[in-house]
Protein backbone atom coordinates (compact mmCIF):
# COMPACT_ATOMS: atom_id res chain seq x y z
CA UNK A 1 0.00 0.00 0.00
CA UNK A 2 1.29 3.48 -0.75
CA UNK A 3 0.95 5.24 2.50
CA UNK A 4 -0.11 8.89 3.48
CA UNK A 5 3.54 9.78 3.68
CA UNK A 6 3.63 9.24 -0.23
CA UNK A 7 1.18 11.96 -0.99
CA UNK A 8 3.63 14.31 -2.66
CA UNK A 9 4.79 11.50 -5.07
CA UNK A 10 1.03 10.85 -6.08
CA UNK A 11 0.67 14.71 -6.58
CA UNK A 12 3.75 15.22 -8.28
CA UNK A 13 2.40 12.18 -10.46
CA UNK A 14 -0.87 13.61 -11.47
CA UNK A 15 0.85 16.89 -12.36
CA UNK A 16 3.26 14.81 -14.87
CA UNK A 17 0.43 13.08 -16.77
CA UNK A 18 -0.19 15.82 -18.66
CA UNK A 19 3.16 17.84 -18.55
CA UNK A 20 5.71 14.29 -19.40
CA UNK A 21 7.65 15.07 -22.10
CA UNK A 22 10.91 12.83 -21.56
CA UNK A 23 14.33 12.30 -19.76
CA UNK A 24 17.82 12.82 -20.66
CA UNK A 25 19.41 9.70 -22.10
CA UNK A 26 22.86 9.04 -20.04
CA UNK A 27 25.65 10.35 -21.50
CA UNK A 28 27.45 6.87 -22.01
CA UNK A 29 25.61 5.47 -24.78
CA UNK A 30 26.91 3.27 -27.12
CA UNK A 31 24.76 4.76 -29.73
CA UNK A 32 24.17 8.46 -29.42
CA UNK A 33 20.44 9.78 -31.05
CA UNK A 34 21.50 12.47 -33.79
CA UNK A 35 21.39 15.86 -32.42
CA UNK A 36 18.36 17.14 -32.95
CA UNK A 37 16.58 14.38 -30.98
CA UNK A 38 16.40 16.25 -27.98
CA UNK A 39 14.82 14.82 -24.30
CA UNK A 40 13.61 17.07 -21.85
CA UNK A 41 13.56 16.68 -17.97
CA UNK A 42 10.21 18.07 -16.70
CA UNK A 43 11.03 19.09 -12.98
CA UNK A 44 7.77 19.16 -10.64
CA UNK A 45 7.68 21.42 -7.18
CA UNK A 46 6.23 19.22 -4.97
CA UNK A 47 4.19 21.20 -2.80
CA UNK A 48 3.85 19.15 0.20
CA UNK A 49 6.85 18.34 2.45
CA UNK A 50 7.57 14.65 2.97
CA UNK A 51 9.35 12.59 5.50
CA UNK A 52 11.98 10.26 3.55
CA UNK A 53 11.70 6.76 3.87
CA UNK A 54 13.43 4.91 7.39
CA UNK A 55 17.30 4.83 7.32
CA UNK A 56 18.38 1.81 6.34
CA UNK A 57 15.59 1.09 3.70
CA UNK A 58 16.51 -0.96 0.34
CA UNK A 59 14.99 -1.59 -2.60
CA UNK A 60 16.78 -4.60 -4.48
CA UNK A 61 14.93 -4.78 -8.30
CA UNK A 62 15.79 -7.96 -10.38
CA UNK A 63 15.40 -8.38 -13.67
CA UNK A 64 16.55 -9.94 -17.18
CA UNK A 65 19.50 -7.97 -19.21
CA UNK A 66 17.62 -6.26 -21.67
CA UNK A 67 18.06 -7.53 -25.45
CA UNK A 68 18.64 -3.47 -26.01
CA UNK A 69 21.57 -3.44 -24.09
CA UNK A 70 21.47 0.46 -23.81
CA UNK A 71 18.18 0.08 -21.70
CA UNK A 72 20.07 -1.45 -18.85
CA UNK A 73 22.94 1.37 -19.21
CA UNK A 74 19.66 3.76 -18.32
CA UNK A 75 18.00 2.27 -16.03
CA UNK A 76 20.25 0.93 -13.30
CA UNK A 77 21.59 5.03 -12.53
CA UNK A 78 17.77 5.80 -13.06
CA UNK A 79 16.63 3.26 -10.28
CA UNK A 80 19.36 4.52 -7.93
CA UNK A 81 19.02 8.02 -8.51
CA UNK A 82 15.51 7.34 -7.58
CA UNK A 83 16.68 5.89 -4.67
CA UNK A 84 19.12 8.39 -3.74
CA UNK A 85 16.41 11.37 -3.76
CA UNK A 86 14.36 8.91 -1.40
CA UNK A 87 16.90 7.68 1.16
CA UNK A 88 16.13 4.33 -0.58
CA UNK A 89 19.53 2.19 -1.04
CA UNK A 90 19.01 0.68 -4.34
CA UNK A 91 20.54 -2.33 -6.26
CA UNK A 92 19.84 -3.93 -9.38
CA UNK A 93 20.84 -7.69 -10.19
CA UNK A 94 20.43 -8.25 -14.48
CA UNK A 95 20.47 -12.46 -15.35
CA UNK A 96 19.03 -14.14 -18.07
CA UNK A 97 15.64 -14.22 -19.39
CA UNK A 98 15.42 -18.08 -19.17
CA UNK A 99 16.66 -17.38 -15.51
CA UNK A 100 13.82 -15.61 -13.73
CA UNK A 101 11.31 -18.24 -13.19
CA UNK A 102 13.74 -20.25 -11.29
CA UNK A 103 15.22 -17.43 -9.06
CA UNK A 104 11.40 -16.06 -8.33
CA UNK A 105 10.53 -19.60 -7.39
CA UNK A 106 14.15 -19.58 -5.01
CA UNK A 107 13.29 -16.83 -3.66
CA UNK A 108 9.79 -17.44 -2.44
CA UNK A 109 10.92 -21.24 -1.22
CA UNK A 110 13.64 -19.35 1.28
CA UNK A 111 11.51 -16.20 2.05
CA UNK A 112 13.96 -14.10 1.32
CA UNK A 113 15.61 -12.10 -1.69
CA UNK A 114 14.59 -9.37 -4.12
CA UNK A 115 12.02 -7.11 -3.48
CA UNK A 116 11.01 -6.41 -7.28
CA UNK A 117 11.18 -9.19 -9.65
CA UNK A 118 10.64 -7.96 -13.53
CA UNK A 119 9.13 -11.13 -15.25
CA UNK A 120 8.58 -11.61 -18.75
CA UNK A 121 5.80 -13.42 -19.60
CA UNK A 122 2.65 -13.67 -17.03
CA UNK A 123 3.24 -15.92 -13.63
CA UNK A 124 0.42 -16.60 -12.23
CA UNK A 125 1.37 -19.67 -11.07
CA UNK A 126 3.09 -18.14 -8.48
CA UNK A 127 0.64 -15.74 -7.35
CA UNK A 128 0.19 -17.54 -3.65
CA UNK A 129 3.69 -16.12 -2.87
CA UNK A 130 3.06 -12.48 -4.15
CA UNK A 131 1.58 -9.88 -2.87
CA UNK A 132 -1.64 -8.50 -3.93
CA UNK A 133 -1.03 -5.18 -6.39
CA UNK A 134 -4.88 -4.23 -6.82
CA UNK A 135 -4.45 -0.45 -5.07
CA UNK A 136 -1.20 -0.54 -6.84
CA UNK A 137 -2.87 -0.70 -10.46
CA UNK A 138 -6.08 0.96 -9.63
CA UNK A 139 -4.03 3.71 -8.36
CA UNK A 140 -1.58 3.82 -11.90
CA UNK A 141 -4.69 3.40 -13.59
CA UNK A 142 -6.41 6.83 -12.15
CA UNK A 143 -3.30 8.99 -12.82
CA UNK A 144 -2.17 7.61 -16.24
CA UNK A 145 -5.53 6.33 -17.61
CA UNK A 146 -6.32 3.58 -19.71
CA UNK A 147 -3.67 0.33 -19.50
CA UNK A 148 -3.42 -1.73 -22.62
CA UNK A 149 -5.59 -4.92 -22.28
CA UNK A 150 -2.15 -7.49 -23.41
CA UNK A 151 -0.46 -5.75 -19.88
CA UNK A 152 -3.78 -5.90 -17.88
CA UNK A 153 -4.37 -9.22 -18.61
CA UNK A 154 -0.97 -10.26 -17.95
CA UNK A 155 -1.17 -9.16 -14.67
CA UNK A 156 -4.47 -9.82 -13.43
CA UNK A 157 -6.44 -13.22 -12.44
CA UNK A 158 -10.47 -13.15 -12.70
CA UNK A 159 -10.75 -15.89 -10.43
CA UNK A 160 -9.35 -14.51 -7.33
CA UNK A 161 -10.54 -10.53 -8.30
CA UNK A 162 -6.78 -9.27 -7.88
CA UNK A 163 -3.52 -8.33 -9.19
CA UNK A 164 -0.58 -10.30 -8.66
CA UNK A 165 1.55 -8.05 -10.75
CA UNK A 166 2.09 -4.82 -12.28
CA UNK A 167 2.82 -4.00 -15.99
CA UNK A 168 4.19 -1.00 -16.77
CA UNK A 169 5.04 -1.63 -20.60
CA UNK A 170 5.12 -4.64 -23.32
CA UNK A 171 6.90 -5.46 -26.53
CA UNK A 172 5.61 -5.81 -30.37
CA UNK A 173 6.65 -8.94 -31.57
CA UNK A 174 6.04 -8.29 -35.72
CA UNK A 175 7.60 -9.83 -38.67
CA UNK A 176 10.96 -8.93 -39.63
CA UNK A 177 11.65 -10.45 -43.33
CA UNK A 178 14.17 -9.90 -45.94
CA UNK A 179 12.72 -7.07 -48.23
CA UNK A 180 14.63 -8.48 -51.43
CA UNK A 181 13.75 -12.00 -51.25
CA UNK A 182 10.21 -11.31 -50.91
CA UNK A 183 10.15 -8.15 -53.34
CA UNK A 184 11.71 -10.86 -55.90
CA UNK A 185 8.58 -13.21 -55.31
CA UNK A 186 6.09 -10.47 -55.91
CA UNK A 187 5.66 -9.36 -52.25
CA UNK A 188 7.43 -5.95 -52.16
CA UNK A 189 6.13 -4.94 -48.88
CA UNK A 190 6.12 -8.78 -47.08
CA UNK A 191 3.14 -11.16 -46.72
CA UNK A 192 0.07 -9.77 -45.50
CA UNK A 193 -2.33 -13.22 -44.78
CA UNK A 194 -0.76 -16.88 -44.09
CA UNK A 195 -1.91 -17.82 -47.69
CA UNK A 196 0.76 -14.99 -48.63
CA UNK A 197 3.12 -16.61 -46.15
CA UNK A 198 3.09 -20.02 -47.51
CA UNK A 199 2.91 -19.01 -51.06
CA UNK A 200 5.48 -16.36 -51.15
CA UNK A 201 7.56 -18.35 -49.06
CA UNK A 202 7.56 -21.51 -51.02
CA UNK A 203 8.69 -19.95 -53.90
CA UNK A 204 11.72 -18.06 -52.32
CA UNK A 205 12.82 -21.69 -50.93
CA UNK A 206 12.47 -23.23 -54.15
CA UNK A 207 13.73 -20.29 -56.54
CA UNK A 208 16.48 -19.01 -54.32
CA UNK A 209 17.13 -22.23 -51.69
CA UNK A 210 16.16 -19.79 -48.43
CA UNK A 211 13.97 -21.11 -45.87
CA UNK A 212 11.68 -19.08 -43.38
CA UNK A 213 11.91 -19.51 -40.05
CA UNK A 214 8.98 -20.37 -37.55
CA UNK A 215 10.46 -22.18 -34.98
CA UNK A 216 8.52 -25.38 -33.72
CA UNK A 217 10.71 -26.45 -30.20
CA UNK A 218 10.68 -25.62 -27.15
CA UNK A 219 11.58 -22.05 -26.80
CA UNK A 220 10.54 -18.69 -26.65
CA UNK A 221 9.92 -17.54 -29.93
CA UNK A 222 8.77 -20.81 -30.89
CA UNK A 223 6.11 -20.93 -28.27
CA UNK A 224 4.49 -17.50 -29.14
CA UNK A 225 4.65 -18.12 -33.20
CA UNK A 226 2.45 -21.75 -33.08
CA UNK A 227 -0.01 -19.76 -30.64
CA UNK A 228 -0.06 -16.36 -33.07
CA UNK A 229 -1.26 -19.47 -36.39
CA UNK A 230 -3.98 -21.11 -34.03
CA UNK A 231 -5.83 -17.71 -33.41
CA UNK A 232 -5.01 -16.22 -36.20
CA UNK A 233 -7.25 -18.86 -37.85
CA UNK A 234 -9.89 -18.85 -35.41
CA UNK A 235 -8.27 -21.18 -32.23
CA UNK A 236 -7.48 -21.02 -28.58
CA UNK A 237 -6.15 -23.43 -25.95
CA UNK A 238 -9.27 -21.64 -23.66
CA UNK A 239 -12.20 -19.43 -24.37
CA UNK A 240 -12.90 -16.36 -22.53
CA UNK A 241 -14.59 -18.67 -19.40
CA UNK A 242 -11.78 -20.96 -19.36
CA UNK A 243 -12.72 -23.63 -20.41
CA UNK A 244 -10.39 -25.79 -22.64
CA UNK A 245 -11.64 -25.61 -26.33
CA UNK A 246 -8.02 -26.92 -28.12
CA UNK A 247 -9.56 -29.50 -30.28
CA UNK A 248 -11.70 -27.79 -32.72
CA UNK A 249 -11.96 -27.80 -36.28
CA UNK A 250 -10.32 -24.35 -36.27
CA UNK A 251 -7.43 -25.81 -34.58
CA UNK A 252 -7.04 -28.74 -36.88
CA UNK A 253 -7.06 -26.22 -39.80
CA UNK A 254 -4.13 -24.47 -37.93
CA UNK A 255 -2.39 -27.71 -37.85
CA UNK A 256 -2.74 -28.97 -40.88
CA UNK A 257 -1.05 -25.20 -42.05
CA UNK A 258 1.79 -25.59 -40.15
CA UNK A 259 2.25 -28.81 -41.86
CA UNK A 260 1.85 -27.46 -44.95
CA UNK A 261 4.03 -24.39 -44.35
CA UNK A 262 7.29 -26.47 -43.09
CA UNK A 263 6.94 -28.89 -45.98
CA UNK A 264 6.83 -26.09 -48.54
CA UNK A 265 9.07 -23.62 -47.37
CA UNK A 266 11.25 -24.50 -44.17
CA UNK A 267 13.62 -26.59 -43.22
CA UNK A 268 14.42 -29.32 -40.05
CA UNK A 269 16.53 -26.65 -37.91
CA UNK A 270 13.25 -25.20 -36.57
CA UNK A 271 12.71 -28.15 -34.64
CA UNK A 272 15.96 -27.77 -32.70
CA UNK A 273 15.28 -23.99 -32.57
CA UNK A 274 17.29 -21.79 -29.78
CA UNK A 275 15.79 -17.99 -28.58
CA UNK A 276 18.67 -17.04 -30.92
CA UNK A 277 18.48 -18.88 -34.29
CA UNK A 278 15.88 -16.80 -36.13
CA UNK A 279 18.17 -13.23 -35.64
CA UNK A 280 20.82 -15.24 -36.59
CA UNK A 281 19.42 -16.22 -39.41
CA UNK A 282 18.07 -13.19 -40.63
CA UNK A 283 21.21 -11.01 -40.06
CA UNK A 284 23.10 -14.19 -41.55
CA UNK A 285 20.86 -13.81 -45.20
CA UNK A 286 19.54 -17.28 -44.05
CA UNK A 287 15.98 -16.76 -43.82
CA UNK A 288 13.55 -14.54 -45.41
CA UNK A 289 10.77 -14.20 -42.39
CA UNK A 290 11.11 -14.50 -38.90
CA UNK A 291 8.53 -13.14 -36.42
CA UNK A 292 10.71 -11.31 -33.36
CA UNK A 293 11.54 -8.00 -31.67
CA UNK A 294 12.91 -5.48 -33.29
CA UNK A 295 16.28 -6.18 -30.94
CA UNK A 296 18.00 -8.25 -34.10
CA UNK A 297 17.35 -4.88 -36.02
CA UNK A 298 18.77 -2.89 -33.73
CA UNK A 299 22.00 -4.80 -33.48
CA UNK A 300 22.60 -5.41 -37.51
CA UNK A 301 22.21 -1.21 -37.54
CA UNK A 302 25.36 -0.69 -35.77
CA UNK A 303 27.16 -4.52 -37.74
CA UNK A 304 26.23 -3.51 -41.22
CA UNK A 305 23.51 -0.15 -41.92
CA UNK A 306 23.30 -1.69 -45.71
CA UNK A 307 21.60 -5.09 -44.96
CA UNK A 308 19.72 -3.12 -41.94
CA UNK A 309 17.97 -1.24 -44.74
CA UNK A 310 17.50 -4.48 -46.36
CA UNK A 311 15.10 -5.87 -43.33
CA UNK A 312 11.15 -5.01 -43.89
CA UNK A 313 8.81 -5.16 -40.78
CA UNK A 314 5.09 -6.45 -40.91
CA UNK A 315 1.82 -6.52 -39.43
CA UNK A 316 0.21 -9.36 -37.93
CA UNK A 317 -0.77 -12.01 -40.59
CA UNK A 318 -4.55 -12.46 -41.10
CA UNK A 319 -5.59 -16.01 -40.92
CA UNK A 320 -8.21 -17.52 -43.72
CA UNK A 321 -11.04 -15.49 -41.98
CA UNK A 322 -9.81 -12.59 -41.68
CA UNK A 323 -8.40 -12.69 -38.23
CA UNK A 324 -5.76 -11.03 -37.22
CA UNK A 325 -3.95 -11.60 -33.94
CA UNK A 326 0.19 -12.25 -32.39
CA UNK A 327 0.91 -12.01 -29.02
CA UNK A 328 3.54 -9.44 -27.56
CA UNK A 329 7.15 -10.65 -27.79
CA UNK A 330 6.86 -10.38 -24.07
CA UNK A 331 5.66 -8.17 -20.89
CA UNK A 332 7.46 -6.42 -18.57
CA UNK A 333 5.61 -7.69 -15.32
CA UNK A 334 7.17 -6.67 -11.74
CA UNK A 335 5.83 -9.05 -8.51
CA UNK A 336 6.86 -8.52 -5.15
CA UNK A 337 7.13 -11.11 -2.93
CA UNK A 338 4.94 -11.55 0.02
CA UNK A 339 8.50 -11.44 2.21
CA UNK A 340 8.70 -7.79 1.10
CA UNK A 341 7.05 -6.13 3.90
CA UNK A 342 6.88 -2.38 5.77
CA UNK A 343 8.90 0.85 4.31
CA UNK A 344 10.83 -1.54 2.02
CA UNK A 345 7.04 -2.59 0.46
CA UNK A 346 5.94 0.56 0.21
CA UNK A 347 9.72 1.76 -1.60
CA UNK A 348 8.61 -1.27 -4.09
CA UNK A 349 5.89 0.21 -4.74
CA UNK A 350 6.48 4.10 -4.94
CA UNK A 351 9.46 3.22 -7.76
CA UNK A 352 7.27 1.28 -9.60
CA UNK A 353 4.52 4.35 -10.64
CA UNK A 354 8.20 6.52 -10.64
CA UNK A 355 8.68 4.07 -13.62
CA UNK A 356 5.80 4.15 -14.95
CA UNK A 357 5.37 8.58 -14.99
CA UNK A 358 8.63 8.14 -17.00
CA UNK A 359 8.37 5.63 -19.00
CA UNK A 360 8.76 7.45 -22.13
CA UNK A 361 12.55 7.26 -21.12
CA UNK A 362 12.58 3.09 -20.75
CA UNK A 363 10.82 3.50 -24.61
CA UNK A 364 13.77 5.49 -25.74
CA UNK A 365 16.68 4.17 -24.30
CA UNK A 366 15.09 0.24 -25.46
CA UNK A 367 15.07 2.28 -29.27
CA UNK A 368 11.96 1.80 -29.02
CA UNK A 369 11.91 -1.98 -28.75
CA UNK A 370 9.71 -1.70 -25.85
CA UNK A 371 6.22 0.12 -25.52
CA UNK A 372 4.17 1.80 -22.87
CA UNK A 373 0.92 -0.17 -21.06
CA UNK A 374 -0.40 3.67 -21.00
CA UNK A 375 -0.39 5.65 -23.94
CA UNK A 376 -0.15 8.50 -21.87
CA UNK A 377 3.30 8.25 -20.61
CA UNK A 378 5.09 8.49 -23.94
CA UNK A 379 3.32 11.03 -26.13
CA UNK A 380 6.63 11.40 -28.31
CA UNK A 381 5.97 7.67 -29.38
CA UNK A 382 4.29 8.14 -32.97
CA UNK A 383 6.64 10.84 -33.38
CA UNK A 384 9.52 8.53 -32.92
CA UNK A 385 8.14 5.66 -35.16
CA UNK A 386 7.16 8.07 -37.80
CA UNK A 387 11.11 9.65 -37.50
CA UNK A 388 13.32 6.78 -35.74
CA UNK A 389 15.38 8.75 -33.92
CA UNK A 390 17.90 5.96 -34.56
CA UNK A 391 18.54 6.01 -37.81
CA UNK A 392 16.20 3.50 -39.69
CA UNK A 393 15.96 4.09 -43.26
CA UNK A 394 13.38 4.93 -44.68
CA UNK A 395 12.71 7.03 -41.40
CA UNK A 396 9.29 5.52 -40.86
CA UNK A 397 10.12 2.01 -40.88
CA UNK A 398 8.70 0.84 -37.53
CA UNK A 399 5.21 2.93 -38.27
CA UNK A 400 4.10 -0.62 -38.45
CA UNK A 401 4.61 -1.31 -35.44
CA UNK A 402 1.74 0.45 -34.13
CA UNK A 403 -0.78 -1.92 -35.97
CA UNK A 404 0.17 -4.04 -32.88
CA UNK A 405 -2.24 -1.83 -30.76
CA UNK A 406 -5.30 -3.32 -32.39
CA UNK A 407 -4.18 -7.07 -32.74
CA UNK A 408 -1.72 -7.87 -29.93
CA UNK A 409 -2.91 -10.27 -27.70
CA UNK A 410 -1.57 -12.03 -24.09
CA UNK A 411 -0.90 -15.52 -23.00
CA UNK A 412 -4.14 -17.77 -22.37
CA UNK A 413 -6.26 -15.18 -25.20
CA UNK A 414 -9.37 -14.95 -25.30
CA UNK A 415 -9.49 -15.85 -21.66
CA UNK A 416 -7.24 -14.67 -18.68
CA UNK A 417 -3.48 -15.56 -17.99
CA UNK A 418 -4.27 -17.80 -15.33
CA UNK A 419 -1.63 -20.38 -13.95
CA UNK A 420 -3.10 -23.10 -16.36
CA UNK A 421 -1.97 -21.28 -19.25
CA UNK A 422 1.17 -20.64 -17.67
CA UNK A 423 1.92 -24.08 -17.07
CA UNK A 424 0.82 -25.13 -20.85
CA UNK A 425 2.98 -22.47 -22.17
CA UNK A 426 5.65 -23.18 -19.82
CA UNK A 427 5.34 -27.57 -20.74
CA UNK A 428 5.93 -26.42 -24.32
CA UNK A 429 2.58 -28.63 -25.26
CA UNK A 430 1.49 -26.57 -28.22
CA UNK A 431 4.86 -26.36 -30.17
CA UNK A 432 5.32 -30.05 -29.23
CA UNK A 433 1.81 -30.97 -30.74
CA UNK A 434 2.70 -28.74 -34.33
CA UNK A 435 6.19 -30.43 -34.41
CA UNK A 436 5.02 -34.27 -33.81
CA UNK A 437 2.33 -33.41 -36.92
CA UNK A 438 4.67 -31.27 -39.20
CA UNK A 439 7.25 -34.33 -38.85
CA UNK A 440 4.73 -37.13 -39.38
CA UNK A 441 4.95 -38.93 -35.95
CA UNK A 442 1.28 -38.11 -35.32
CA UNK A 443 -1.47 -37.29 -37.97
CA UNK A 444 -2.48 -34.03 -36.81
CA UNK A 445 -5.76 -34.97 -35.49
CA UNK A 446 -3.91 -37.47 -33.22
CA UNK A 447 -1.07 -35.04 -31.66
CA UNK A 448 -4.58 -32.57 -30.86
CA UNK A 449 -6.18 -35.30 -29.30
CA UNK A 450 -2.77 -35.95 -27.12
CA UNK A 451 -2.09 -31.95 -26.47
CA UNK A 452 -6.05 -32.09 -25.14
CA UNK A 453 -5.60 -35.07 -22.85
CA UNK A 454 -1.97 -32.92 -21.09
CA UNK A 455 -3.84 -29.56 -20.98
CA UNK A 456 -6.94 -31.01 -19.15
CA UNK A 457 -5.05 -32.51 -17.07
CA UNK A 458 -3.48 -29.28 -16.17
CA UNK A 459 -6.54 -27.32 -15.77
CA UNK A 460 -8.08 -29.98 -13.44
CA UNK A 461 -5.52 -29.00 -11.15
CA UNK A 462 -5.54 -25.54 -10.98
CA UNK A 463 -9.49 -25.50 -10.60
CA UNK A 464 -9.46 -27.76 -7.56
CA UNK A 465 -7.16 -25.01 -6.35
CA UNK A 466 -9.68 -22.21 -7.44
CA UNK A 467 -7.42 -20.58 -9.71
CA UNK A 468 -9.18 -21.30 -13.10
CA UNK A 469 -12.73 -20.84 -13.52
CA UNK A 470 -14.92 -22.86 -16.25
CA UNK A 471 -16.44 -25.22 -13.36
Amino acid sequence: MITKKHISLLLSLLILGSLILAACAPAEQPTAPPPEVIIETVEVQVPVEIEPYPEGTELKILQWSHFVPQYDVWFDPFAKNWGETNNVAVTVDHIALGELSASLTAAIDAGAGPSLVEMVFAPPQFIEGLHDLTDLNLQAQELFGEQAETSKMSSYLPATGIYYGFSPGWVPDPANYDRAMWASVGYPTGPSSYADLLDGGKKIKDQLGIPLGLGMSPELDSRLAMRNVIWSFGGSVQDENECVVINSPETLEAVQYVSELYKSAMTEEVFAWTPASNNQGLIAGELSYILNSISAYRSLQDIDAAAADNIGFGPALKGPRGDQYASAHVWSVYVIPKYVEGPELEAAQAFLLHLTANYNQAVFNAKLYNFPAFKSTVPELDGWLTQDPFGSRPADKLLVLNSAWDTVTWLGFPGPANPAIGEVFGTNIIVTMMAEAAQGTKTPEEAIADAETQINAIFAKWRDAGLVGCK
